[in-house]
């Protein structure tokens, strides 16, 4: 009889338009999960997908034996954040795997060597790619860290695996999980990356849409996350400041020593104080909003359509 674990585990995948490779993908994670746990269950979120990648989980979850298998329908696209979050809610393995794309470009132990990690003592496991990372990924990393108070620095990550006390910590940290990668680092559990060697070079295709959606979330979570729209509005709160000193000292000046037109040096002053104070007031209420984004986070529903059990 083969020695498996008695944990049970959970794999939320995420999937969008992935009908070309996702035969493949739940082959493999189910090979996985019946090869090396007594129990287990995968929760594949269907975010809105208008290909057939409903009917390839529907084809595919036939062939699970000891395995559960269900699928969530959003009811709209969502983008991969609030889809996983429903996902994950749903589960309820001693260890969730977290899978945000259906690419596999690692060998498929290296899913038990993530998990026998976190059983070193690790809460959050996460592999990524060891390959040098897009400009745009590598640019957003670089900001994130810096003015971020995180401390541990990110980098892509293509799928982790959390244990059932990180998910309690969260949902007691935050009313919502924004950017998941965020809270994660930032819960306090232990936390560790492993980096594995390329078997396919080519990277997973994504959509308009997903991609629109993941540039949008980058942008957010930047503005949410860290001080980064605070230090650039004291830049220019500083900058407008000082341009209006310069005013002040070029309107004393000219009327000192030219003749200007009556009631221009009074007007010019007015307006300089004007602005001057506006854009003190205005770092004041962006520093009040950063904060308020911070202390409490806006609550983002997510809604499905409908959830299919698969397997029994």
């Amino acid at each position: 009889m083969e020695n498996k674990e008695k944990s049970f585990v959970s794999a939320v995948i995420y999937v969008h338009n992935a009908h070309e490779r996702l035969e493949g993908f739940l082959r493999t994670i189910i090979k996985v999960m019946e090869s090396n746990f007594e129990h287990s269950e995968i929760i594949c979120v269907n975010d809105f997908s208008d290909d057939d990648s409903l009917s390839v989980i529907k084809t595919i979850s036939n062939d699970a034996e000891t395995t559960s298998i269900t699928v969530v329908n959003m009811s709209y696209y969502h983008g991969l954040e609030l889809a996983m979050n429903a996902g994950v809610d749903m589960a309820i393995g001693d260890y969730v795997f977290e899978f945000d794309n259906t690419f596999i470009d690692y060998d498929p132990g290296m899913i038990m060597k993530v998990y026998r990690h976190a059983l070193e003592g690790y809460d959050i496991v996460s592999a990524s790619p060891d390959r040098k990372e897009k400009f745009s990924s590598r640019l957003f990393y670089r900001i994130f860290d810096r003015y971020a108070d995180i401390p541990s620095n990110m980098s892509t990550e293509t799928f982790r695996v959390i244990s059932r006390r990180v998910i309690n910590r969260i949902s007691s940290m935050n009313k919502s999980i924004f950017y998941r990668k965020a809270l994660y680092a930032n819960c306090g559990l232990k936390t560790d990356n492993i980096r594995y060697p390329l078997i396919a070079k080519n990277r997973a295709r994504t959509d308009k849409k997903e991609k629109s959606y993941r540039s949008g979330l980058a942008l957010d979570s930047l503005l949410l996350f860290t001080k980064v729209g605070y230090r650039f509005s004291m830049v220019m709160t500083f900058l407008m400041m000082f341009m209006s000193l310069l005013v002040v000292a070029y309107a004393v000046i000219t009327y000192a020593m030219a003749n200007p037109v009556a009631g221009w040096t009074t007007t010019i002053l007015f307006l300089s104080f004007c602005f001057f104070g506006l854009f003190g007031i205005l770092t004041i209420i962006i520093k009040y909003l950063q904060l308020i984004l911070q202390l409490v986070f806006k609550r983002k529903q997510y809604s499905f359509e409908s959830i299919e059990k698969l397997t029994k």
